[in-house]
């Protein structure tokens, strides 16, 4: 079964359900051939057997770039997905695009990755006549469970020069066990996938969250910061202080809860949240981000997700006009939030109205920030005609 939406100008976004990985890269291939295609992104959920499903996009898109990630969810034309295959397609006349693919990155160093980033860069702006980092962006998709988003967003964000950069971290499902990005018919672990992109269309990255810092402040005060796990908040056991300020019992804090409690460091005058992946038996909490002793948390209090992304997007249309495409990368906390509001088909109803094409994420990154439940996106609008 196959899904389509308007097309764009240069742009095709599509989404199959098949579950043969062949059949779904064959439908996804027809939903998104256009003349002089240039560039093919797919998130592909972990229900597929990745090496066939890999060969399989490779067969079917022939010399056209596919690269792309493993998601816990997938979002297309049709809104909220699972156990699918989402994609678009970049046209040639209308994008200029380079990417990089980055091996090993648990063992690459900030300023290699910067270096990288920079001559991604170069390449770019020696193809473009008259480039302008307002009409470019630069994607960021990396293992999700690499735990190096940190370094690598900022490094990358650092290297690239002005070019804004958005990205997601790969999913699993909720299963944490294999994450990867794709490239060259591979879907690699331990990995990061860069993209440059520049465009006579008008561009508009953004991030949003529906939590606002409240008052209650948590101090960690003992912290593994490498396995991002903090065993002490306040000078007291870290699960038994965060339920305290959380008002909720410590034997409930199971994903959904945690996710309905996030916790908010401020940085430069501007709200960050940092999510609990989960309990440990031993007490401590481990985090989907960076985490460090000494570090100031605020316990967040929500706000209403639909009221907050509808604002988002007539932002963002006052900014570029009606988007032709929303690259668009969604913590998985959220969505386990949507669904337990029963607000799924509500949020669906608003990505599909913005043609938003992307995935559930283990994390997000925008600008030189790793961020929790938080939507990143980058949006891209008509191009003007002469």
């Amino acid at each position: 079964m196959t899904h389509t939406a308007a097309d764009g100008q240069g742009v095709r976004i599509g989404f199959s359900s098949a579950a043969d990985p062949g059949a779904a890269a064959t439908e996804l291939r027809a939903l998104l051939d256009q003349p002089r295609m240039g560039l093919v992104v797919v998130f592909a959920s972990n229900r597929y057997d990745l090496d066939v499903l890999g060969g399989c996009l490779c067969r079917e898109f022939g010399s056209v770039p596919v690269i792309g990630c493993t998601t816990a969810g997938e979002i297309g034309p049709l809104g909220y997905t699972e156990n699918g295959l989402a994609g678009f397609s970049l046209g040639q006349a209308d994008f200029t695009v380079e990417t990089c693919l980055i091996e090993a990155v648990s063992k690459l160093e900030s300023r290699g990755a910067q270096t990288l980033a920079f001559d991604l860069r170069r390449r770019l702006v020696n193809r473009v006549m008259n480039f302008e980092s307002e009409r470019s962006f630069a994607l960021m998709l990396v293992d999700g469970l690499c735990m190096r988003e940190e370094n690598l967003a900022r490094a990358f964000h650092d290297g690239l020069g002005g070019i804004p950069l958005v990205g997601g971290s790969a999913g699993d499902g909720l299963s944490f066990g294999r994450t990867a990005v794709l490239h060259g018919g591979r879907f690699q672990s331990d990995a990061a996938l860069l993209l440059v992109v520049s465009t006579p269309s008008p561009v508009a990255t953004f991030k949003t969250q529906h939590f606002i810092c409240g008052p209650r402040r948590l101090v960690v005060t003992s912290a593994d910061p490498e396995r991002r796990i903090v065993s002490e908040i306040n000078g007291l056991p870290a699960a038994e202080e965060y339920s305290r300020a959380a008002g909720v019992a410590p034997e409930s804090l199971d994903p959904l809860v945690c996710s309905a409690h996030p916790l908010v460091v401020r940085v430069g005058g501007t709200d960050f949240v940092r999510s609990v992946q989960r309990i440990n038996p031993d007490g401590s909490m481990m985090f989907y981000c960076a985490i460090d002793e000494g570090i100031v948390f605020n316990v967040a209090e929500g706000v209403d997700m639909v009221a907050n992304l509808e604002a988002v997007f007539e932002d963002v249309v006052g900014r570029i006009g009606p988007p032709s495409l929303v690259i668009g990368c969604d913590c998985i906390l959220r969505r386990l939030e949507m669904s337990a509001k029963g607000i799924v088909e509500d949020i669906s109803a608003v990505m599909r109205a913005h043609n938003v094409v992307g995935f559930s994420t283990y994390g997000e990154q925008f600008r030189g920030m790793h961020v929790n439940q938080t939507f990143t996106g980058i949006a891209i609008g008509a191009r003007a005609v002469p």
